[in-house]
C-alpha cells in the first residue's frame, strides 16, 4: 500500500505539491484552489493494487478537480472507474449529459478519459473510494465502455451489493497490510481466505457495466458478479447478527432477498457453508473478545457471541484449535 499526505511538506507549498505532483502527476486531473484559501489545504491518500485494479481512499479539504481533454491526453487512463462517495456528497459537471449530484453511501461509475469537472458538496470536502479497473483486465470487452461520462446509480437494488464488495476488498486489502501479531496474522488471514480479489474487483466492474446497459444481468459475466456480491452481502449479514443465537439461513436469505435454496448455492462455491461461516465467526469473535477483556467470564463471552451453550462452545473451540478456550485464555497473548 501506498499512503501519503500533505503533512509532508511545508503548510506554504502544500496545495502546489498535491496540484502538480499528486493531481496532475498521479491521477491525471487539474486541481484548483483560490489563492488565499491555500495555506490551510490538507489531503491525503492511499493506493493499493488489488486483483487487477487499483482502489483509492481520498480525502481532502475543499478544492475543485477538472479531467478536461487536455489532461486525458497527457495521461490516458482506459480504465473503468467505479466511485463510493463516503463523505458529504459530491457534484460532477461539464459533461454531455449533464451535472448531478452523488449523496454520501451512493456510487457512481466512468471510464477514465471522459471529461468532467467535480467538487465536494459539503464544507468537509472530499471523502470517496475509487476503484480503477483497466478496460485490458476486464473480461467483458465492448466499446461503449469507453464512452462512459460519469453517472450515478440508479438501480437501488444495487447499492447494497456494491457497499458488500467495497467493504469486502477494504478488508482485504488490509488483511495484506494490517496485521500487528501472531494472532492478527492468523486471524487476518483465515477471515480473508474465502474473499477472492480478483474476483471482486471483477464483480464491481461488472454491476457498473449492468448499471449502464452493457453487461446484462441474466448472462453468464452478469450472474457471476451477482453470486459474488451476494456471497459478500451474505457474509457481512451473519458477521452483523453473530450474537443473535436465532441466526439461521432464512433470516439472511429474507434480508438478501433470495431463497433459502439460493443462499446454501452461494456458500456452496465458498471456502466454507453457511454454518461454518457462522461458527468460524463466533469463534474468531470469542477470542478477540477474550483478548480485549481477559477478566470476563468465558460463559459471558460464549452468550454473547451467539453459542446456544457453554458446552457447545466448548465442544466447537476445542474441535476448531486443539484447546479449551480457558487453555486458550491461559496462553497469553505470546503464546498465541
Amino acid at each position: 500500500m501506498y499512503r501519503w499526505c500533505t503533512d509532508e511538506v511545508e503548510p506554504h507549498d502544500r496545495f502546489d505539491y498535491w496540484r502538480e505532483v499528486r493531481s496532475k502527476g498521479l491521477f491525471g486531473v487539474t486541481a484548483e484552489l483560490e489563492r488565499e484559501r491555500r495555506a490551510d489545504f490538507y489531503g491525503e491518500f492511499s493506493l493499493r493494487q488489488l486483483g487487477g485494479g487499483g482502489l483509492v481512499e481520498l480525502k481532502a479539504s475543499h478544492y475543485t478537480v477538472e479531467r478536461s481533454n487536455s489532461d486525458i491526453a497527457y495521461a490516458p487512463g482506459d480504465s473503468i472507474c467505479v466511485y463510493q462517495q463516503l463523505g458529504s456528497g459530491g457534484w460532477f459537471g461539464g459533461m454531455r449529459t449533464g451535472d448531478f449530484a452523488i449523496a454520501n453511501g451512493s456510487f457512481a461509475t466512468s471510464h477514465t478519459d471522459q471529461p468532467y469537472r467535480t467538487a465536494p458538496l459539503g464544507a468537509g470536502g472530499f471523502h470517496l473510494r475509487i476503484l480503477k479497473i483497466p478496460v485490458s483486465r476486464l473480461s467483458t470487452q465492448d466499446r461503449r465502455m469507453r464512452e462512459l461520462a460519469p453517472r450515478t446509480f440508479s438501480d437501488p437494488g444495487l447499492a447494497p451489493l456494491l457497499g458488500a464488495c467495497f467493504a469486502d476488498l477494504d478488508e482485504a486489502a488490509a488483511g495484506d497490510n494490517g496485521a500487528t501479531d501472531a494472532t492478527s496474522v492468523a486471524q487476518t488471514s483465515l477471515d480473508q481466505a474465502s474473499l477472492d480479489q480478483a474476483s471482486l474487483v471483477q464483480a464491481l466492474a461488472h454491476l457498473a457495466l449492468i448499471e449502464r446497459g452493457i453487461v446484462r444481468p441474466g448472462s453468464r459475466r452478469g450472474q457471476a458478479a451477482l453470486r459474488t456480491a451476494r456471497l459478500s452481502q451474505a457474509r457481512r449479514l451473519i458477521a452483523r447478527h453473530l450474537q443473535d443465537p436465532g441466526l439461521a439461513p432464512a433470516m439472511v436469505a429474507d434480508q438478501l432477498g433470495v431463497s433459502v435454496r439460493h443462499l446454501h448455492m452461494l456458500f456452496e462455491a465458498a471456502a466454507k457453508s453457511f454454518s461454518q461461516t457462522v461458527t468460524d465467526g463466533r469463534l474468531k469473535q470469542s477470542r478477540r473478545l477474550m483478548r480485549e477483556a481477559p477478566d470476563r467470564l468465558i460463559a459471558d463471552i460464549a452468550t454473547s457471541c451467539g453459542f446456544e451453550s457453554l458446552a457447545t462452545y466448548y465442544r466447537v473451540f476445542n474441535a476448531a484449535y486443539g484447546m479449551a478456550p480457558g487453555d486458550f485464555r491461559a496462553r497469553g497473548p505470546e503464546g498465541r
